[in-house]
């Protein structure tokens, strides 16, 4: 390797540990960049009826910041009473659970009873790991003001990237060669409808499994009803992981009228994601990138291991972006053109015209 050869890798390996060491930043970055694509998409729904772009884009944060008003006054007093309780009824239900085991142990023969677990010796072992989750509990509450300031950060990013986008997105796309930059732009295009997708859909869902989790835990009279639903429904957010994540309280909550009431929660569950997973996913994100289960579980792993419980929330938009990238720019523009120079050079040369890639650019931001 010649001088020039080590600078470039040296300046490379640079880079790579910068935008490490910054990981968490580019991660609320790209928090701010979702939520601001998605009002940027509102204010241009808005436009469509006649609304100038500057009352649209005041409407659209104003119905941003109504939902979450709406969310704090409406449900979290009732939720953070609800859960107190739920705090105090889980453990109940743990005991009323070991009362029942040791009631079925008397009543049945010997050589049964060695494969009826034991709930103290199981509670002794995850006693450990119970104290790590509350000692992150008590150090997430501690860090409030640190949460605080990110949540600032990512809304006040929001508003200088809606107030004007498209000289943020021209500045991203001149990143890029000059033949390749109209190409840039019709890929942002693609990750702005699919991003747009997700969060209608997401919120769709979420909404949903909410609704339907309280109607059935309060048909079944199920305490924490309330708290217990939104809990369902905040963590749909998570794929694969949220579901199992929400029944576990709620059965323990169940446990302590009768048990088979936690076995008809456990069923009504399986029935709201059974239609969230079949009917309602597939209408409200036809338009959304499809994306493997599998793909979707290693995403959520990758991003949880090195971004935090943050990176399990974004794992799937970033999925979303990380695909369209890796489809339109590695499949179609290398992996498919690989050996095909004549093709490939008459590519460049239709997506040469930076001029016109600039006025693409305003004019697909500031539709």
């Amino acid at each position: 390797m010649n001088l020039g050869q080590w600078i470039g890798l040296i300046a490379l390996v640079l880079s790579l540990y910068i935008l490490w060491q910054i990981r968490e930043v580019l991660l609320l970055m790209f928090a701010a960049v979702v939520l601001a694509t998605t009002l940027n998409r509102l204010a241009r729904r808005l436009q469509r009826f006649g609304i100038k772009r500057g009352i649209a884009v005041f409407l659209s944060v104003a119905i941003f910041l109504g939902l979450i008003v709406l969310f704090f006054f409406v449900v979290v007093p009732p939720f953070a009473v609800e859960f107190q309780a739920l705090t105090k009824q889980v453990p109940q239900g743990l005991a009323r659970f070991n009362t029942w085991l040791d009631y079925l142990k008397d009543r049945i023969p010997a050589q049964l009873t060695a494969y009826i677990p034991d709930l103290n010796s199981l509670i002794q072992q995850a006693q450990p790991f119970i104290n790590r989750v509350l000692g992150n509990s008590l150090a997430l509450v501690s860090g409030s003001l640190e949460v605080l300031l990110k949540t600032l950060l990512v809304l006040v990013l929001t508003g200088m990237f809606l107030a004007d986008p498209a000289a943020y997105r021209k500045v991203f796309v001149r990143l890029f060669p000059s033949f390749y930059r109209r190409r840039v732009d019709g890929i942002l295009d693609k990750c702005e409808v699919s991003l747009e997708g997700w969060v209608t859909g997401a919120f769709i869902a979420m909404s949903v499994v909410g609704l339907m989790s309280v109607i059935g835990l309060s048909i079944l009279r199920v305490r924490s009803a309330l708290a217990l639903g939104v809990l369902a429904g905040f963590l749909n957010l998570i794929p694969n992981l949220g579901p199992t994540m929400s029944v576990v309280p709620a059965m323990a909550i169940a446990l302590l009228d009768a048990p088979w009431k936690s076995v008809a929660v456990f069923i009504l569950y399986f029935i709201i994601q059974q239609v969230e997973s079949n009917f309602l996913t597939p209408i409200v994100m036809a338009h959304q990138v499809s994306l493997l289960p599998a793909v979707t579980l290693i995403a959520q792993l990758f991003f949880v291991t090195f971004f935090g419980f943050l990176g399990l929330f974004l794992a799937l938009p970033l999925t979303v972006v990380a695909k369209i990238w890796v489809q339109e720019v590695l499949i179609k523009d290398v992996l498919d053109q690989w050996g095909d120079k004549s093709h490939r050079e008459t590519e460049f040369v239709l997506v040469s015209d930076e001029p016109q890639t600039e006025k693409s650019a305003e004019n697909s931001v500031d539709e």
